[in-house]
Order: structure tokens, then sequence, then C-alpha cells
């Protein structure tokens, strides 16, 4: 009408300018829901896709029965299709994108590899690719750039920053015959590297092996999840019935129409689809960077629920190295002048006891004298001479030798099951030196923050008694296994779950592989440069074993996201569903159809958005520990 009082009229063929491009929205645009529905029905797992297409197709038939003339007019929907479409397309990129974002994220692990590795080739140095490196290649790492591929420092020495493998932010001072790691960054200085792994045999590659195993995993939160979502099809599509039976029996037909595509619509379970799924993928990924590799998405949901953690003593709350942890000096000579002589006269030797009583002198800031005439005796000791003197450092059979008595405190030692060794100067005993697998400093912390969450702590250990019960003493331990076997030790976490227990075991992956595979939850600790462990469903590239308390930490805190999303992405349709089928309708509140759609769409954004909390989380060991103390 208000054409014609401007003189303006439509020609006959503009009416199919609509038809035209609907038809294009549904074939185009629906396409991915149209392709979707069709896969559903052949796996026979109706759900999101289906619904969406149903939606559209009843707008999209129903528009062309009313340009067609057969049936009402006012059932042409052509615009209302078009947002319909464009909002659903919409929601599924919000879906897409969420999800590429951490699969781009953990892709980004790879890029801490450098995009050129320097090779030595005789005199010269060659740039290559780091995957055209083979293993025995000598590379150049400069101060600044990261290691290419896994390998031995054949020269040099520098701080490295392993935060990408360990979660650690503190540098590793690394040199000669060292370890390194691919993507690790010399930060101070060079150093010349032997390739020991190249490609899919690298540490990084593990990482990125185990975290897209974690992802593809199934959980149980996850077959709840699609459980709820094949239910919530069947759900959507009796509305759907009972709503067209109740709108053609009070209402006309294109009421009937409207309603049906708005529950349709409003009930695809785009945000039910994306509440695990993208709660999982940050998850991983995000631990992946603190240090926490997730194999099994199962054992990291377990682990929430554990009431008991099994820790190995050696190298998981002891260093798993001998450590010189007293010295009782003879006389008036100090304790540090007993360190320096025996330090001297071991410089020479490889032996891991020498090692430990050269690197205690060293911490102290010993200035080592030079040595001569060294030699060394097995099951004796070394002899050597420093500053003139000759200075002999050995066990029993070297006090035999020159017939001197023990230090006072040798006794003391002995029960605690420590290695006694006695520093003898011009055949005179100057002093006694106790050496054991000292304690992790960050193991107190450890045990003391489990206790705080009303864990038991429970040590394994195949020492002796009287090693085992100090170390209980002095980290305060719940329960003590002593003297047990490698093989023995799967029978001891049998035991504790016998007795109710929830049991997460903590150990090296290598010799407590069957308790590690027994216990409920099994974590290998200090396994950054060997993450292919088969028997641990969560692994720690760090030693620390506070890190236990970062993977209690992220197991709550994904189930609380889990949940989270669940009850909103469930509770919402069981809202949206009946408003959208026209509930209110008696007292004149009828929820149009573009509206259904926004409504979809921001669930899914809600979702998304509480999903993304989950990168807030610090899972450095200090951090996590630092929580629960401070909490409690």
């Amino acid at each position: 009408m208000f054409a014609n009082l401007i003189g303006y009229s439509t020609p006959d063929w503009s009416l199919w300018i609509a038809p035209l491009f609907g038809t294009v929205m549904y074939v185009w645009g629906g396409r991915p829901f149209l392709t979707g529905a069709v896969g559903e029905i052949k796996s026979r797992a109706p759900g999101m896709m289906l619904l969406i297409a149903l939606g559209i197709s009843v707008a999209f038939f129903a528009s062309w029965a009313a340009t067609l003339g057969l049936v009402d007019a006012e059932l042409e929907f052509w615009w209302e299709l078009a947002l319909l479409v464009v909002i659903m397309l919409l929601g599924h990129w919000i879906e897409m994108r969420s999800l590429a974002q951490t699969t781009s994220a953990l892709d980004s692990l790879a890029a801490l590899l450098p995009d050129q590795a320097e090779r030595v080739e005789g005199d010269e140095v060659v740039h290559v690719a780091p995957d055209e490196l083979a293993v025995d290649d000598v590379v150049i790492v400069r101060p600044g750039a990261s290691v290419p591929a896994d390998g031995v420092i054949v020269d040099g020495g520098a701080a490295m920053d392993e935060s990408m493998i360990t979660g650690e932010s503190r540098t590793v001072t690394r040199g000669k015959d060292d370890a390194v790691t691919a993507g690790t960054v010399a930060t101070d200085s060079g150093l010349r590297v032997r390739i020991t792994a190249v490609g899919d045999d690298t540490a990084l590659a593990g990482i990125n092996r185990l975290v897209a195993q974690a992802q593809s995993s199934s959980s149980r939160a996850q077959r709840i999840a699609d459980r709820a979502a094949a239910l919530l099809f069947w759900f959507a599509l009796g509305a759907a019935v009972i709503t067209a039976i109740v709108w053609l029996l009070v209402g006309t037909p294109d009421a009937a129409v409207v309603r049906i595509i708005t529950v349709l619509v409003i009930a695809c379970p785009h945000a039910l689809g994306l509440a695990i799924p993208l709660v999982v993928s940050i998850a991983t990924e995000r631990s992946a960077r603190g240090g926490v590799l997730v194999k099994d998405r199962l054992a990291l949901e377990s682990m929430r629920n554990v009431d008991a953690v099994l820790f190995d003593k050696t190298g998981t709350l002891t260093k798993g190295e001998p450590t010189v942890t007293d010295i009782e000096p003879v006389g008036a000579i100090a304790a540090d002048e007993v360190l320096g002589l025996a330090a001297a006269a071991e410089a020479p030797s490889e032996h891991p006891l020498a090692r430990a009583i050269v690197s205690a002198a060293e911490q102290r800031g010993i200035r080592l004298e030079q040595s001569t005439d060294f030699s060394s005796s097995p099951a004796v000791g070394v002899t050597a001479t420093v500053q003139g003197q000759q200075i002999r450092v050995g066990g029993p059979y070297m006090l035999d030798e020159v017939g001197q008595a023990e230090v006072s405190a040798a006794e003391n030692w002995r029960s605690e099951g420590a290695i006694i060794l006695h520093v003898v100067r011009d055949g005179t005993v100057i002093g006694g030196l106790k050496l054991a697998d000292e304690i992790r400093p960050e193991s107190h912390d450890a045990v003391t923050a489990l206790h705080a969450l009303g864990v038991d702590v429970v040590m394994i250990t195949g020492d002796a008694e009287a090693v085992a019960q100090k170390v209980g003493r002095e980290l305060g331990i719940d329960r003590i296994f002593a003297g047990v076997r490698p093989e023995d030790k799967a029978a001891k976490v049998a035991q504790l779950q016998e007795e109710g227990n929830k049991v997460a075991m903590v150990g090296d992956g290598v010799n407590d592989a069957p308790a590690l595979a027994q216990s409920d939850v099994g974590i290998a600790i200090g396994a950054g440069t060997d993450v292919a462990i088969a028997s641990a469903g969560v692994i720690l590239a760090s030693s620390d074993p506070r890190s236990v308390l970062s993977v209690m930490e992220l197991s709550r805190a994904t189930y609380r996201k889990m949940k989270q999303n669940l009850w909103w992405a469930a509770g919402y349709n069981l809202i949206a569903v009946p408003l959208a089928a026209g509930i209110l309708a008696p007292i004149g509140f009828v929820l149009p159809m573009s509206v259904g759609a926004i409504l979809m769409s921001l669930s899914t954004i809600v979702v998304a958005l509480n999903a993304q909390l989950l990168r807030r989380i610090d899972l450095s060991p200090e951090a996590s520990t630092r929580m629960v103390l401070e909490q409690r």
C-alpha cells in the first residue's frame, strides 16, 4: 500500500527473491547441521545437529509451502529462517573456536623448538631445521636460544629455563654431561650439545602425545554429558510433538509451526556438547604447561577422592643420591676444615660418595686445595697428599689399617642407616662424615599440605626400618612400609585399598610400575625426560613432591567446572523449552524464534567463558601448596 501511495510498485518476480536467498541460506548456511544430522542418524546417536536440522527444515519447508500457496501465507518464515541459520552458525563457530583455541595452545608447545639449529660439521657450523638433526649430531645453543632436540652437554654450562617442561619458574644450572631437553632455554651462556633423541622420541613430542591422548580418552563426566545430550534430544522432540498438538488444538497452524521451530532451536545442546570437552581440553593443556602431564582422564577425575597418598621414599621424598648431612670434627679442628681436606683428597675420584663430599664443600664455599699422589683402594677409601699432609678418607677397613677408633657420633649415625666415612690426617682421625639420602626440602611442605586436606601420607621403601623411621619421623609420615622389595609394593597398595582407602601411588615409574598400576591413581614423579611411562595415569615433569598438590587442585577445579557447566547446560534447557513451547502464552508472553536462537547461543557463551576460568589456576607446586595451607 505504501508503495502505491508514492507511485512505486514491485514486479511479480521480486516475490521470489526471499525464497531464493532463503534456499541458499538453508542449503549453504545450514550444510554443517544437515550433514551432521545425517551422521547422527547413521550412528544412531541423535543429538544437537539433528535438532538444529529439524528446526531449520521445518521452517524451510513450511516457508516453501506458503510461498507456493499450499498453506496459509502466514507460514512464510524466510527472514526468520535466515536469522536462525546465522545465529546457529554463530553458536557453532563459538564452540569450534573455543575448542580450537585449546588445540592451538597445545600446538604451541611444538613452537618452543627453534626454527633453525646450528649443527657442527668439522670446522664449520651449518644452519639446519631441527627435523634434519640426527642422533650424535653436535649442535651449538647460543645464550637465549632454545635446545632443538634432547641431548647431553659436551661443552659449556648454563642456567637453563625448563619451565615449559617442569613448570618450575626458577632456572636450573646444567653443565657438562648433564641432559637437556628440547624446548628448554639456555638463559645466560652458550652450550655444545650432543643429540640423543630427535623427532617423536623427544620429551616435548612425548608431552604432546600424552596431552592428545588425555583429550581423546573417555571419562565418567563425559559419559554423563553424552547421555544427557541423548536424553535432551528425546526431551526436545517430545516437547515439540506436544507443543504441536496443543497449539493445533487451541491456536493456529502458523503459531504451532513457530512454537515447534522455537522448541527445536532453543533445545539444541550446543552448551551441553561443549560443557565437558572444553573443560578437559583447557585443563590438559593448562596442566601440561604447569609440568603436570595427564595421561588418563579417569585418573585425574579420581584424584579428587584420594584419601591416602603412598610415596616411594628414594628419589621422591628424598633426593635419591648420597649427601653429606653431618660432620663430626675431632679436637680443635673446624668442621669446614675437615670437609675441605676430605673434598680435596676425593676431588680426582668419580665415585658417588666422592662427588657428594666435593659438592658439599662447594656448597659451603670452601676453596679446594690441589691434591697429589692420589690413589684409591676398593672397599677401603682414597689417599692423597694435600698441603704436604697425607689425607685418607674411607670406611671401617681404613680405620683398621691405621688402628684408629670411630668418632663418638658414629654409633648414632649407624642406627639411622647412614653411610659413615672417616677423615685421617697423617695417621690420625680428624673427623667423621655422615652421608645419607637427603630429604628434599619440599617434602615437608608436601606432607603438611596433604595433612591439611585430610589425606593420610604413607611411605614405602626397600631401606631398613631404622632409615625409614628416621625419615618418617622427620616428615611426620602417618604410616611406613620398610624393607619392601619392588615386586611386593603392589601388594602394599592393595592392602591399603582393602582397608577402604582411595590410594594415589607416587613413584619414579620404573621399579614402581606394578604399584603404580595397582593404585587408584598412579603418579610418576620426576619423569621430565621419560614421558612414555605406561603404568602411570599422571606424570609429573619435575621431582617436586608438592606437585601432588597441583594434581589434586587440578582434579578438584576440573570437576567443579564440569559440574557447573553440566548444571547450566541441562538446567537452561529445562527452563527454556517450556518457555519456547508457549507455556506463558495465557498471560500474553510468547518467546520469538529469533530470541530463542539468541538464548541458545548465549548459553554456549556462558559455558565457554566458565571453562576459560581454568586458565587462571596457578599449578606451580609452590602456589598449590601455599593455597592449601592458607585455606586451612
